[in-house]
């Protein structure tokens, strides 16, 4: 068995997952499975990492797999062996940690992670699940649109900065000035014409600077040809017996969140709903908005 073993040990190591073939009950051979890489997941994991953005790959493949996968496009951290069912866990891990998650995902499976992450990002090609599950969706499938969500979502609350000190600006000046301080010394009140100008200039100020955001582009995300040479630090996603402390009992029943479809345990429902005399349990507070906002179109695909 030794020559089957360092064959599968040689496939993982190139990124490949392993997978035995028997014939008759005797061993055949072992067979490479890959996905390959999507264009531009080099260039837009190199643009977060310079955005200061720490990049982590959560996999259900085997450690080795994982591993050199991360080594190919530059990912330093890598969770692996991620049941399917576990991948909302260790998303909450993660915030645990102190950390603003933001979770990428196109399958099925990434659904609940998505929808338990501070700001769930789907695939557009991917499953309508995990559209629904999503705050966003990338349209075109390229991971750079991640990039320009980040440096849309940036400049936004820049412009909001920007005009919270417009507003200040204004009202600081002058409503001391229509309360008199400077009138004692100065003999100066603020006219009511100008004070309803300066208003006007107030609300045309923060309009316009709002306004600059209509100007936005998406800068370009550069070409990654060289990616430093990197050691990945791999965890192994929860085991069975950890996995029972994060997900539901098996001893208590069991009902599916209508929104992304996770089996939960309604005592550990995040909230429910009621519709039409039936309760239903949420595995998040996302997707019991979700169903909040159309809870016909839901409530029939699911029956309590």
């Amino acid at each position: 068995m030794q020559p089957q073993t360092d064959a599968a040990d040689r496939l993982a190591a190139d990124g490949k997952t392993p997978m035995f073939a028997v014939v008759d009950g005797r061993f055949a051979g072992v067979i490479g499975v890959a996905d390959t890489l999507k264009d531009g997941s080099v260039a837009a994991i190199a643009a977060l990492q310079k955005r200061g953005i720490d990049v982590v790959m959560m996999t259900g493949d085997n450690r080795a797999t994982a591993a050199a996968i991360a080594r190919q496009v530059g990912i330093t951290r890598v969770v692996a062996e991620v049941m399917p069912e576990h991948k909302a866990a260790e998303v909450k891990r993660l915030q645990g940690e102190g950390r603003v998650v933001g979770m990428v995902g196109d399958g099925i499976n990434d659904a609940p992670a998505l929808a338990q992450a501070d700001v769930g990002s789907a695939i557009g090609t991917g499953t309508d699940v995990a559209i629904e599950s999503s705050d966003i969706t990338l349209i075109s499938g390229a991971l750079s649109g991640v990039v320009t969500a980040v440096d849309l979502s940036r400049a936004t609350m820049r412009n909001i900065r920007q005009n919270l000190v417009f507003a200040w600006m204004y009202n600081a000046m002058g409503i001391p000035i229509a309360a008199g301080v400077l009138y004692p010394a100065l003999g100066l009140m603020l006219s009511p014409m100008i004070a309803a100008a300066a208003m006007a200039l107030s609300s045309l100020s923060v309009v316009a600077n709002a306004n600059r955001l209509r100007a936005f582009t998406p800068s370009t995300v550069p070409e990654v040809t060289n990616i430093p040479a990197s050691d990945p630090v791999v965890e192994v996603g929860l085991d069975d017996e950890q996995g029972t402390q994060n997900t539901m009992s098996n001893n208590s029943a069991q009902v599916t969140d209508p929104v992304c479809a996770m089996s939960i345990d309604p005592a550990s429902a995040a909230d429910s709903a009621e519709h039409e005399d039936n309760t239903y349990y949420f595995c998040s507070i996302h997707c019991a908005q979700t169903f909040r906002a159309d809870p016909a179109r839901y409530a029939t695909s699911l029956a309590p």
